[in-house]
């Protein structure tokens, strides 16, 4: 059995209704990252977020049929499955326990806790006005970063979307966050 290396959304949720493997292998592939973001936000912690993110995984397979059209994108579905995932394992008595029982200097030292602190730093920006400093990117790169970063869109639906070659959509994306990267660090 060969991997699939392109789905459309509808087709892939017609796939892992009808249980392909492959499918979810693709699903897999393709947006574990995205999801682990989102649950890492909650958990804040590695061992928390690999135990989630399998967890999800496994209720997006079981769960497939509950999926609609009409709600929103499969995206969007998905990570809201994550997050309330993340929110309930963390609410759990267990975590809570375990949290309780850390040593102090084993939550404050852990580079988990950094990362999300820039993680956090960095969601932060939206309202201190990152998208003021997006309309400093040209306008065929800020279209592919706002599908990309607030819309969800992966870089294939993105070519599909724009009808331009998937190269194209990932050279302008390379070449929008090298931009931006620029601009946040140009002296103020």
């Amino acid at each position: 059995m060969s991997p699939i290396h392109y789905l459309a959304e509808d087709t892939l949720i017609d796939l892992l209704k009808k249980k392909d493997r492959r499918a979810f292998n693709y699903l897999y592939d393709h947006y574990a990252g995205a999801l682990y973001g989102v649950i890492i936000r909650v958990v804040l912690h590695k061992n928390y977020a690999d135990e989630v993110i399998q967890n999800v995984f496994v209720s997006i397979w079981n769960h497939i049929e509950s999926f609609s059209h009409e709600r929103g994108r499969l995206y969007t579905w998905m990570i809201n499955i994550a997050r309330h995932a993340a929110i309930d394992y963390i609410k759990s008595k267990a975590v809570q326990n375990d949290q309780k029982n850390q040593s102090l200097p084993d939550v404050v030292n852990s580079s988990e806790n950094h990362n999300f602190a820039r993680t956090e730093q960095a969601e932060r920006s939206d309202y201190i006005g990152f998208k003021s400093i997006l309309e400093k990117l040209k306008p065929e790169w800020k279209v592919l970063i706002e599908m990309a970063y607030y819309e969800g869109y992966s870089q294939q639906e993105i070519a599909d979307h724009l009808n331009i070659p998937l190269g194209t959509v990932k050279t302008r994306v390379r070449s929008a966050l090298l931009h931006l990267r620029e601009i946040l660090h140009e002296p103020q």
